[in-house]
């Protein structure tokens, strides 16, 4: 393995908010952010916007280092490499609550680093992680929880940080919070299918064109097919989607081919009410996809069902579950991680 190459895995930041006019839920909320003051917060991570789509719900932005989602009352930042993505706190509760909005619940979650020695403060470790978190965050989070949830896999281990104020703990009988958020990350990808990421040596198509035709030749398309796709390549290598799928539904994939330290992440959210059989159909593609030797997935949500499609899905097609672990999280719900290598290994 590299001394030290890109580091794939991403650390994901999750902040939702609440106004006290509830014309905030049906209005734009955050999406009234001028694309200059996303642009500071990310300047503070460190990462820039390479490209951006919208729906009616929300705005999914490509980032040079993975994806923001902005809805009216959330945001979603996911940022690999050696970005900073917990400084993106303070600014952001700052240009909320210029907007009437306070926030009311925080999730944060990462899988275990490639390179952990090349990560920048507050990112050096997850207790560092978890102290800047704790001082970031206002007092009306009192329910709070940080927990690393291991695995058989050593090189796979889940870091979930959740905090939330009281009304977060009381969900409401008339919004059944049923949405479940799936995060997969896979590593050592099928070399032959890893070079599909790289760009042609003399290649001088744009990002986004050669972003394109990665979608197509890949299958990447084909995960969900009538989803509106927001991609690009990166020079030399590299390559990151968001799909915007259905309603306030969406997909991102990012990927990172390099052989020794390879690593693709799929991300998407569903809903319970939604049909199982397409939480395998999809699982399925992915891997088809990328052909990992070793992943895991980890599914958050407040109700049980979806994690046990999971081994449904993968085992046929030749990945045994090696580990599953399962912990409860204030107002998040039960998050469910599992760890999968091919029978080979």
């Amino acid at each position: 393995m590299a001394a030290s190459g890109f580091e794939g895995f991403e650390k994901r930041l999750e902040l939702q908010f609440f106004g006290d006019d509830p014309a905030i839920l049906t209005d734009m909320g955050l999406r009234q952010l001028e694309f200059e003051s996303l642009e500071q917060v990310l300047h503070a991570v460190q990462c820039t916007v390479v490209s951006a789509v919208g729906n009616p719900y929300f705005d999914a932005y490509v980032l040079s280092e993975s994806s923001l989602f902005v809805y009216p009352t959330k945001i979603i930042i996911k940022t690999c490499g050696t970005t900073q993505l917990l400084k993106s706190i303070r600014p952001l509760l700052h240009k909320a609550r210029h907007l009437g909005l306070t926030l009311c619940s925080c999730r944060y979650t990462r899988g275990s680093f490639i390179f952990p020695m090349a990560q920048p403060f507050p990112h050096t470790s997850f207790k560092e992680e978890v102290i800047y978190l704790e001082e970031s965050l206002p007092s009306n989070l009192c329910y709070r929880k940080a927990s690393v949830m291991p695995s058989k896999v050593s090189s796979h281990s889940w870091h979930v940080f959740t905090a939330s104020d009281e009304a977060r703990m009381v969900i409401s009988p008339h919004v059944p919070d049923v949405l479940y958020t799936l995060e997969i990350c896979m590593t050592e990808l099928d070399r032959v299918l890893a070079r599909k990421f790289f760009k042609r040596p003399g290649d001088d198509k744009t990002g986004d064109t050669a972003g394109k035709e990665m979608t197509q030749l890949t299958g990447i398309g084909d995960i969900n097919p009538g989803a509106l796709i927001c991609d690009f390549a990166f020079d030399p290598c590299g390559y990151s989607m968001n799909g915007v799928i259905d309603g306030d539904r969406y997909s991102t994939i990012h990927v990172t081919p390099e052989d020794g330290y390879s690593y693709a992440s799929f991300e998407c959210v569903g809903s319970i009410y939604d049909d199982h059989d397409d939480v395998v159909r999809v699982l399925k593609k992915v891997v088809q996809v990328f052909r990992p030797a070793t992943m895991s997935v980890s599914t958050t949500c407040t109700s049980h069902e979806v994690w046990t499609k999971v081994a449904t899905a993968l085992e046929p097609l030749g990945l045994k579950c090696r580990s599953c672990t399962m912990d409860e999280f204030p107002a998040a719900g039960s998050v469910v991680f599992q760890t999968f290598t091919t029978r080979r290994k």
